[in-house]
């Protein structure tokens, strides 16, 4: 018994010490910027991530403009499915990008459910900020004003060349207003297209993005697309479109 006891607390003692000598494996896990190049865990943790914001106001918010069904419908089924959808495509296509400007700037390079999911994500979360119901200012003023009125000639001109783009996309897609290199430019692309991919004909930082699939009107306004876009006109946050006159 002695002996067994012996050998025991030796082995134990053995096997302590070789825990102690050895480096740990989660090292390179707790401690990734130290370990870049040792690790596979890196790209993991460092690729880009799409999330899906919060929506900024109540679903009933935009009525009669926008219905509480369709918001809801909108943003917790169509909107949710993109934000899974691509970011189900980064994980299986091992996609690296770390930010939505260099995903974009990559759009003609990526799978169509990468792409097409990752222009969804992206252009729902911008869609919501660009509206509200409590918008303190139902008009573009300071800069925004000025660019409009020197761009287009008014806010009229202006609303009707939007609604002109918004109509004339075939099927479905987005009519946007973008600032290019400083130049005010309006258009529409297709799907899921933003003016940001590489792949888009349009080229610039969106200002206002309008959506015209059929999911987010049919169930109010069935094909009357016009009475859509003249109705949500009035619900465009100019504050925010302001902010992102830079």
């Amino acid at each position: 018994m002695k002996t067994s006891r012996r050998k025991f607390i030796e082995n134990s003692l053995k096997a302590t010490a070789l825990t102690m000598s050895s480096p740990l494996i989660l090292t390179t896990i707790a401690s990734p910027v130290n370990n870049i190049a040792n690790t596979n865990v890196i790209p993991s943790l460092l690729a880009l991530q799409f999330s899906q914001a919060p929506l900024p106001y109540d679903y009933k918010a935009l009525e009669p403009s926008i219905d509480e069904k369709t918001m809801d419908i909108h943003y917790n089924k169509h909107h949710a499915t993109y934000i899974k959808n691509v970011n189900e495509a980064i994980a299986a296509e091992k996609i690296a990008f770390t930010t939505e400007k260099e995903f974009f700037a990559n759009a003609s390079k990526l799978s169509p459910k990468a792409k097409n999911n990752g222009g969804g994500a992206w252009n729902h979360n911008f869609f919501w900020q660009v509206m509200s119901a409590a918008s303190s200012s139902k008009a573009p003023g300071g800069k925004l004003g000025d660019a409009i009125n020197g761009s287009f000639g008014s806010l009229e001109k202006f609303k009707e060349q939007f609604t002109q783009a918004a109509m004339t996309r075939f099927g479905s897609g987005w009519a946007w207003l973008v600032n290019d290199n400083g130049k005010l430019k309006i258009g529409s692309s297709a799907n899921q297209d933003n003016p940001m991919m590489d792949s888009s004909d349009l080229k610039g930082t969106p200002l206002l993005g309008l959506d015209v699939w059929e999911h987010a009107y049919y169930l109010k306004y069935q094909n009357k697309r016009n009475e859509y876009v003249a109705n949500w006109c009035n619900e465009v946050n100019w504050d925010e479109v302001t902010k992102r006159l830079v």
